[in-house]
């Protein structure tokens, strides 16, 4: 259909035209498929507006832009890529990154950050001056020996992610490395939300005068709204499976 064809049938049909019958002017039928292509948006015109909304809103995920979209009017359909499926369990799919800080001497940081997509828990918070393949898989397998391994860890393409290390560990525990396609941050958008939260509420928030004292503020930034308040220290201590029956229970007593 042509612009000029699509801008004809769309005024006809919101100007109630279509449903008006005359003696001389009879209702003519016209197909859904016309009427359908005459009120949906054209593929490339919101395609285009994703691309801005993603741009500026760096920390998104698709929901939240596809509620954007319908808040402007937009007609679309939110999913996730067809490879993928929901989390319904703790422990079905973790989200996996790096956060990058300073010291106040100017020394780089690196910062592990490891989030259930189910239950929003956060097994791994954990800071260094490097990071290798191997310093991954020790800190990972530091907390899956208490809380379980998962089934799938979504991660970027960096150095550390696709390296040897992290990828005998995997095969040897059952753990599928869920890679992102290139340039597209929202494959991982969970971490990518959390990240944004966490250098909000504690990175800006403070100074690290060396890395013990940068590991002593991360293991004691209360978790607000990712599994209750309480500090890291304590949540690590408990099962993932705890962690999200506690919310639903404090949810449940401020309901009643």
């Amino acid at each position: 259909m042509s612009i000029g064809v699509y801008r004809s049938v769309k005024r006809v049909a919101l100007c109630g035209l279509i449903a008006r019958p005359t003696i001389t002017n009879p209702v003519v039928p016209i197909p859904l498929s016309l009427l359908h292509a005459a009120t949906a948006v054209p593929w490339a015109a919101s395609k285009k507006r994703i691309k801005e909304i993603c741009e500026t809103r760096v920390r998104y995920g698709y929901r939240r832009v596809h509620f954007v979209l319908q808040r402007e009017g937009w007609r679309v359909k939110a999913k996730l890529r067809d490879d993928r499926q929901d989390a319904v369990q703790t422990n079905d799919v973790w989200a996996m990154d790096f956060v990058h800080d300073q010291l106040a001497t100017g020394r780089k940081l690196r910062i592990l950050t490891v989030i259930d997509t189910f239950s929003r828990f956060v097994p791994v918070l954990d800071v260094k001056f490097s990071y290798r393949g191997e310093d991954v898989v020790n800190s990972l397998e530091r907390v899956c020996g208490d809380i379980g391994y998962p089934k799938t860890i979504r991660v970027d393409n960096g150095p550390e992610f696709i390296s040897r290390d992290l990828d005998l560990w995997a095969y040897h525990k059952g753990v599928v490395l869920d890679f992102s396609r290139p340039g597209k941050p929202t494959d991982n958008a969970f971490i990518e939300a959390f990240n944004g939260k966490f250098r909000q509420e504690c990175l800006n928030a403070h100074w690290f005068l060396s890395l013990a004292d940068a590991t002593e503020k991360l293991n004691t930034w209360p978790l607000s709204g990712h599994c209750g308040a309480m500090p890291r220290r304590a949540v690590v201590e408990t099962t993932t499976r705890n962690c999200a029956t506690a919310r639903s229970e404090t949810s449940h007593r401020s309901c009643s």
